[in-house]
């Protein structure tokens, strides 16, 4: 795998990217902190990019399907750099309308970026080096998260935020060059039967779904961290005025980082002794109980530990998830699988995010995180129930088949 030189574009593309994208985004909470006072007003905002992402995905997913990988990634890089100029407006103009615009026209190139990647990775790497793959690719996203927020609060110390937003531009313009350079094997005949099978509805994922129960399983599983992840950077914000401490958002983002690439390091060796839903159902219970433990949150060790627990248990989520829906959903249909999941994730962050801001407003933190853990627990709970029940009646129609 690592002599694969499209391995090392995606990696290297991946990490300036992401430097970009986390620096933006620390820039877009230090502009809503001085220009909207309400947490649900700062969701409102943040939903309204979720939406917009929501309503191209199901023509992102048919444009992956129909065109080349790479294309479709070279044209969502050009409309990442052009969002970074609505922001260079925006504070230009102090309007938090260009927010807005920013807002929605990153969400709308990440609606066609993304799909193109994970239909993407496949093609370049051997079914044997998937897992492994999708765990160095979300390590090297996390090391840049983990990078970008650091540098973007140091920044912030020494430099404006349109020096931050130029820096996230030129890391996109990077991105976008590296992009180029990617080499993507689409076997001709494998295209012919992809432009006559996406030539259908979007909706016709929804049956190859419901007819593979580990893709449809899996998929559900995925919303459940989501409670948590939805509302992160609204509970990151508030942590931070708690202790009236702005540094402590640096220390949250790298516990959960590090965390995070501990995680995705050793998922590998437990997948050899758990099967893929026993490591799902485990880590997600686990985000529940974390979620709840932040009712201590006026104790910075209990938050800084509750978001280290996190990370560590999404490193091993995630990429177990993100290997069964590339090896057991078929190929032609990854781009509007992957675009369909990426509009479910986003209604679901939509929800977790206004729910969030609401409740922030209205019980504080410590009761929300206390609800939205006691819903993590109880959904991983039931679902790991109804598997067990599904996987005996499996097994006892193959033993009266037999």
């Amino acid at each position: 795998m690592w002599t694969n030189k499209n391995v090392w574009i995606i990696l290297t593309g991946e990490l300036v990217a992401g430097l970009g994208l986390w620096m933006g985004i620390i820039g877009n909470l230090e502009f809503m902190q001085e220009k909207v006072p309400s947490d649900f007003m700062k969701s409102v905002i943040l939903a309204i990019g979720l939406l917009a992402g929501i309503a191209v995905g199901p023509l992102a997913g048919r444009i992956t399907d129909q065109k080349r990988k790479k294309t479709v990634m070279i044209y969502a890089g050009l409309g990442r750099m052009v969002s970074v100029i609505f922001m260079f407006i925006a504070l230009y103009m102090d309007s938090v309308i260009w927010l807005v615009a920013f807002v929605i026209s990153i969400q709308m190139a990440a609606a066609f970026y993304f799909p193109a990647l994970q239909a993407a990775i496949p093609l370049i790497v051997e079914g044997k080096n998937l897992l492994r793959m999708n765990g160095v690719h979300m390590n090297v996203a996390t090391v840049a998260r983990i990078l970008g927020t650091s540098l973007a609060g140091i920044l912030l110390v020494v430099m404006s935020l349109f020096m931050l937003y130029l820096s996230s531009f030129i890391a996109y313009f990077l991105l976008f060059v590296f992009t180029l350079f990617l080499k993507i094997d689409e076997p001709t005949e494998q295209k012919n039967t992809v432009k006559q099978k996406s030539k259908g509805s979007f909706k016709d994922v929804l049956p190859v779904i419901k007819g593979l129960p580990i893709v449809l399983m899996t998929l559900i599983l995925t919303l459940i961290p989501l409670l948590f992840l939805g509302g992160f950077n609204l509970m990151v914000i508030n942590i931070s005025e708690i202790h009236d401490d702005q540094m402590i958002k640096g220390i949250i983002y790298a516990a959960e980082g590090i965390s995070f690439m501990l995680g995705a390091f050793v998922v590998k060796k437990i997948s050899d002794r758990w099967s893929p839903y026993s490591i799902m159902f485990f880590f997600s219970l686990i985000v529940g109980f974390a979620q709840i433990s932040l009712f201590f949150v006026e104790m910075k060790i209990v938050a800084v530990a509750a978001f280290a627990i996190v990370g560590f248990s999404l490193g091993c989520f995630f990429p177990t998830a993100a290997t069964i829906f590339q090896t057991r959903m078929p190929k032609e249909y990854h781009g509007r699988f992957f675009s369909f999941r990426n509009m479910l994730e986003r209604v679901m962050f939509q929800v977790v995010l206004l729910g969030t801001g609401f409740l922030l407003d209205l019980v504080g933190l410590q009761i929300m995180v206390v609800i939205f853990g006691m819903i993590s627990v109880g959904l991983s709970g039931f679902f790991y129930f109804r598997f067990k029940r599904h996987s005996k009646e499996e097994d006892t129609k193959k033993a009266v088949s037999l």
